[in-house]
């Protein structure tokens, strides 16, 4: 599958979650443009500090787009794969082309309902220890692998933890990974608070 990918570290796209975008630099606006004359495909992905790309990257589809008076694209990215790259193509592009592949994410026999309460206690008591006001009621429906793709969106975690949890495979891993972060990251600021 061939479409144009747009690195930005910091902006983690996971499948059926949506990540609004401010386009302005030449070479991207001209890659939104392909997008909407193609297929409205982007793949974010994000660089190693060796500029090299992650080998998984998650591609979405431009839901709505407005073009700005002063030139600029706000866009909407809907995700709807993950990815890797098979082929860099080397066209007379400013931006990137790729073959991709999509990734399938496989699942596992689990207790849904007993790991959505326990990933949603384990949240909310990560935006409690953070000190963040989050009204978490809408989450209550969701089902546990889209509440972890959506903790994993708006959680205040660094790039390179989204990354690694975007990379897993499997339902039970992500699951694993995104509790202990969360747990993690409680017990790091708990044991921040008591030395200061």
């Amino acid at each position: 599958m061939k479409f144009p990918i747009f690195p930005l570290n910091g902006a983690i796209l996971f499948p059926k979650t949506n990540l609004p975008l401010n386009i302005f630099e030449k070479r991207y606006l001209q890659m939104v443009d392909y997008a909407l004359s193609n297929n409205r495909i982007i793949g974010m992905i994000q660089k190693k500090e060796n500029e090299e790309y992650f080998n998984v990257g998650c591609f979405g589809k431009i839901t709505n787009f407005t073009e700005t008076t002063d030139g600029r694209y706000q866009i909407n990215l809907e995700g709807i794969s993950r990815f890797s790259i098979n082929k860099i193509y080397n066209d007379d592009y400013k931006f990137i082309l790729i073959d991709g592949q999509i990734l399938k994410f496989t699942s596992q026999t689990i207790d849904d309902d007993l790991l959505s309460k326990k990933l949603l206690n384990v949240f909310k008591n990560y935006l409690d220890t953070k000190k963040i006001k989050f009204d978490t009621k809408g989450f209550n429906n969701l089902d546990s692998l889209n509440l972890g793709k959506i903790i994993c969106v708006i959680s205040p975690l660094d790039y390179l933890t989204k990354q690694m949890l975007l990379e897993f495979n499997n339902f039970k891993d992500f699951f694993e990974s995104l509790i202990s972060v969360l747990e993690i990251e409680i017990k790091s600021i708990e044991n921040n608070i008591k030395i200061n």
